[in-house]
């Protein structure tokens, strides 16, 4: 009778705690489980940003409710919550497995991605699990395990070492600094810290792309899966999608070892002697996409010049260099004061509707391309249906201005309009290494300065310790002294 009723109670509570759209709206929030990381959820400069925070935001925004997130850096941390009704969805970048499918519902796919093993550049490569001859070490709980225990029936050999301790990103910096050999990681993690870490190679997939998805408790009502279904179904037809995808990849799917190497040594080496003046000139806008936009135009040398005539550190054309009051623009500081100046027209002249980053991004393209072309451009986007508001939509038809049954039907005509699309997402590749590299140089002298407060804090309370201890021995030892001031120690220690 007492384990029935035991059973009826776990059933009653289970019931309780299940998620369901109506509870949530109802209290006017939705608790989202995801992990910290580059893809999903981090804070950066004082904003919360990630492509699963963004997705997640729209969703809570569409039903009406506050989004409330539960991060955290377990995989297996987060299951438990989910089915205990802590968090009502999880929404980061979880692959479908068929393990995972028998314990908890699915809403549809939203993007794919395919699981990288990887080495340190200059070690001898893995083309096959046969080849792996050290020490391979992945996240527990990641469907990686997973994948790794399936490809065991097959390869008796294959082992690994799982870790709670460490994330994906930790473990590259491992395989970095030769603690281990190798690690796996998604493809779309990989791109993004591919661009900090240009040593890691990839030796081989172990899966097929596989689809992630958000998901919810195997008792979660149905009328929150209903939700979610309706949900992507907007967004994958609205273009939500594709420009988050963009917004977050689109910059960084194909990787340039040597260009990303010579950059971060041109960070160390030669950004310092200009840095004063980006930040100077920058004003209202973030000195480091300044330095991107020098970097891509000159790779920050004073005397660069090209063919076309632009000369400089933002390589000006002689006519805008006389429309910024530029002189000469071989001039270091003449060029990046005119050019940061060049850029915010451009900035400006984007229509007010479009938000950041597009409006930045449609910025760039007009600096390199000009205002007439990219609204050209624009034109035809919005002729062929697209969004002309969307960077996404825009850079695809941009190259079309080079083909004749578009351009001969433009205002500004021919223009090479695969150019400005380079151009963009190298800067954007540049700015994102450069900020990164920016952050951790600050978060490593913070640490360094708490750590010297802190040693003058104890310094401090030491010193007062030992005045203290000073004035506290100088009764005793006048109380070791006799009326005619004479020592009485042997009576002193004998007490």
């Amino acid at each position: 009778m007492f384990a029935f009723t035991l059973l009826m109670l776990t059933g009653c509570d289970k019931e309780n705690k299940s998620a369901s759209l109506t509870r949530i709206l109802e209290r006017g929030y939705i608790n989202v489980g995801t992990i910290y990381g580059p893809t999903n959820y981090y804070l950066h400069a004082d904003e919360v940003i990630g492509f699963e925070y963004e997705l997640a935001k729209k969703y809570a925004d569409s039903i009406g409710v506050e989004l409330k997130i539960v991060p955290s850096y377990s995989v297996d941390e987060l299951f438990i919550k989910l089915n205990t009704g802590e968090v009502d969805v999880l929404a980061a970048g979880l692959a479908i497995t068929n393990k995972r499918h028998q314990r908890f519902r699915f809403a549809p796919s939203y993007q794919h991605v395919s699981q990288k093993l990887v080495f340190k550049q200059g070690k001898v490569r893995p083309r096959k699990v046969s080849d792996l001859t050290g020490k391979l070490m992945v996240t527990s709980g990641s469907s990686y395990v997973e994948n790794l225990e399936y490809l065991k029936f097959t390869h008796q050999d294959l082992n690994w070492l799982e870790t709670n301790e460490f994330d994906s990103e930790e473990l590259l910096v491992k395989v970095l600094n030769e603690e281990i050999d190798y690690t796996v990681i998604d493809s779309n993690s990989l791109a993004i810290n591919r661009r900090y870490y240009p040593e890691i190679s990839i030796g081989f997939s172990i899966q097929q792309p596989e689809p992630l998805a958000w998901m919810v408790s195997k008792h979660s009502k149905d009328d929150l899966l209903a939700s979610l279904i309706e949900f992507f179904g907007q967004v994958h037809h609205d273009g939500t999608l594709l420009a988050l995808d963009d917004k977050y990849y689109g910059h960084i799917e194909d990787f340039d070892y040597v260009d990303t190497r010579t950059f971060i040594k041109a960070i160390d080496k030669t950004l310092p002697k200009f840095q004063p003046l980006f930040e100077k000139y920058a004003q209202d806008l973030d000195w480091r996409l300044l330095a991107a936009i020098s970097y891509q135009e000159s790779h920050w040398r004073p005397k660069a010049r090209s063919h076309t005539g632009v000369r400089g550190m933002m390589m000006l054309t002689l006519a805008t260099a006389k429309q910024m009051g530029v002189v000469s623009r071989l001039d270091t500081e003449q060029s990046i004061r005119g050019g940061a100046k060049y850029f915010r027209r451009m900035i400006n002249r984007i229509p007010d509707r479009i938000p950041s980053p597009d409006r930045v991004w449609f910025a760039l393209a007009s600096y390199n391309v000009g205002f007439g072309h990219l609204n050209d451009a624009r034109i035809i986007t919005q002729r062929q249906g697209g969004d002309p508001d969307r960077w996404v939509e825009v850079k695809k038809r941009l190259p079309l201005l080079q083909q004749k049954k578009y351009y001969k039907n433009t205002k500004y005509g021919y223009a090479r309009g695969e150019e400005p699309v380079r151009y963009v997402e190298n800067i954007r590749r540049y700015y994102d290494t450069l900020t990164w590299l920016d952050d951790k140089a600050k978060a490593e002298q913070e640490k360094l300065l708490e750590e010297a407060e802190r040693a003058v804090t104890i310094s401090d309370s030491s010193n007062s310790s030992v005045n203290s201890e000073t004035v506290n021995s100088e009764p005793l030892k006048s109380s070791t002294q006799d009326e005619t001031g004479n020592d009485v120690e042997v009576e002193t220690r004998t007490n």
